[in-house]
């Protein structure tokens, strides 16, 4: 059953408008995922074969061509898993931040391209196999809802939804990397978290503060798959003023391009270093 546009279309062109970087297009039934020129099929990266090749090479050459030196493989692999999985978290959870609706997206229903000119993060083309939303929600007639009776059990559908997209993933770039398991689903939970964390900022007007207590209730600790909590947490500036930030469950192996340079929720970033960091961007 093809779920209308009209479910998600106000969530995705919210996103497009504060984010103009990431262009997600809804497919319908019978259009076929583009799989052409910069295009990869999430099925493809699960697979991971020739085409998770061809992807991680992207990677590969651009941290040569950025940094001068080449890191090693398992690196390379995070790094792309990482632009992989940041938007297509969002395909999800900007959804149901903004309309109380979540999709679900089967591997079988997402390309991505991050060569396209012009989008810092790519486009991404998915079709959506069904959506759940909440009692009284106008969407709840249309062709492939399913109805669940609270908040929380929305949240379970969020969670459910990432998961069921993102494990086959998880499975095609695990021998590439140094640690899997638990490691990597600690990625997955830093992905759902700091994607729709920075998203909400970009709307503003308190969204930002409404996100972190979303994601609080949506990752409150021992939610497996997932690892650890939201984690967020508050550090105090040199004035007084109140610095938020979070303690990543995973580590993206920057430090091994950069030792001197890791971002400020990294688990090797320490509080001092930290309200640096913060500080200057706030500034």
């Amino acid at each position: 059953m093809s779920v209308p546009h009209i479910a998600l279309a106000d969530a995705y062109t919210r996103l497009a408008e504060v984010f103009p970087g990431l262009d997600i297009t809804q497919l319908s039934t019978g259009e076929q995922l583009p799989s052409h020129g910069g295009w990869v099929t999430a099925t493809a990266l699960a697979e991971g074969h020739t085409g998770l090749d061809t992807f991680l090479a992207w990677d590969d050459a651009q941290i040569l061509r950025d940094y001068g030196q080449p890191a090693r493989p398992d690196v390379v692999a995070g790094f792309g898993l990482h632009r992989y999985a940041w938007p297509a978290c969002l395909l999800i959870t900007v959804p149901w931040f903004l309309l109380r609706r979540v999709p679900r997206f089967p591997v079988t229903h997402v390309s991505y391209d991050r060569t396209a000119p012009g989008l810092a993060i790519g486009r991404l083309a998915a079709r959506p196999a069904s959506f759940a939303c909440l009692p009284g929600d106008p969407a709840a007639t249309l062709p492939g809802a399913r109805v669940v009776p609270d908040e929380e059990a929305l949240r379970a559908e969020v969670r459910a939804a990432v998961a069921e997209h993102l494990e086959p993933v998880l499975t095609g770039f695990g021998p590439r990397m140094r640690r899997r398991g638990r490691a990597l689903w600690g990625m997955a939970t830093d992905e759902v978290v700091e994607g729709l964390w920075y998203v909400a900022h970009l709307l503003g007007d308190g969204e930002q503060d409404r996100a972190r207590r979303e994601l609080e209730l949506l990752l409150p600790g021992a939610t497996q798959p997932y690892v650890g909590s939201a984690a967020f947490r508050e550090l105090t500036g040199p004035d007084g003023e109140s610095l938020p930030t979070r303690d990543r469950a995973s580590c993206c192996m920057f430090y091994t391009l950069r030792p001197e340079d890791t971002c400020a929720t990294c688990p090797r970033t320490c509080d001092a270093d930290r309200v640096t960091k913060l500080v200057a961007t706030a500034s």
